[in-house]
C-alpha cells in the first residue's frame, strides 16, 4: 500500500492548531479513521523550554501527549465525513513516560484507533525516540458535532 504523507501546510488544512500549539511537523503515513504516524522535531527554540527547565531542557510530558492526540486527530479528521470538524480530548488512561525528550530528539508518534462508537473513539498512542518507547497512553477522542 502506498504511503500517504502530509506536509506541515497540509496538516494545517486538517487540524485547527497553529503556532505555538501545532505539535506535529509532518505526517509520515495515515489511514483515514484507522491510524496515523507523525514526526515532531524537537528543537531548543521551542517556547516551553524557556521554563521547563532552565539549565535542563525537557519536553513536558503533557505536550508529548498533545502531539500524540494531534496525530490521532489526523487519523479521525481525514475521514470523508469529518472534514472541518474538531476533535477534543475525552480522556487519557494509562499514560506512561519511559524516557525524557530533549532538544535534538525526533519524536515518531503513532496513534491506532482501536474502538469507535459514534463520535467517540479510543486510540492507542505511542511516541518513540530512536526506536525506543518514550511515552504510551490510551487516548479517548470526541468529535465535536456542533
Amino acid at each position: 500500500m502506498e504511503k500517504r504523507e502530509l506536509s506541515s501546510d497540509e496538516i494545517k488544512n486538517i487540524l485547527p492548531h497553529r503556532y505555538p500549539f501545532l505539535l506535529i511537523d509532518r505526517v509520515l503515513d495515515y489511514e483515514p479513521g484507522i491510524s496515523a504516524t507523525a514526526r515532531k522535531c524537537v528543537t531548543s527554540n521551542e517556547e516551553f523550554f524557556q521554563g521547563h527547565f532552565p539549565g535542563k531542557q525537557v519536553m513536558p510530558g503533557v505536550l508529548i501527549i498533545e502531539a500524540l492526540a494531534q496525530t490521532g486527530a489526523v487519523a479521525i479528521l481525514t475521514e470523508e465525513n469529518n472534514n472541518s470538524k474538531i476533535v477534543l480530548f475525552g480522556g487519557i488512561k494509562n499514560a506512561r513516560f519511559k524516557r525524557q525528550v530533549v532538544p535534538g530528539d525526533v519524536l515518531e508518534l503513532t496513534c491506532q484507533i482501536i474502538t469507535r462508537k459514534g463520535p467517540i473513539g479510543i486510540g492507542e498512542a505511542k511516541a518513540y525516540v530512536d526506536g525506543k518507547l518514550a511515552v504510551s497512553a490510551e487516548l479517548t477522542f470526541a468529535i465535536d458535532m456542533s
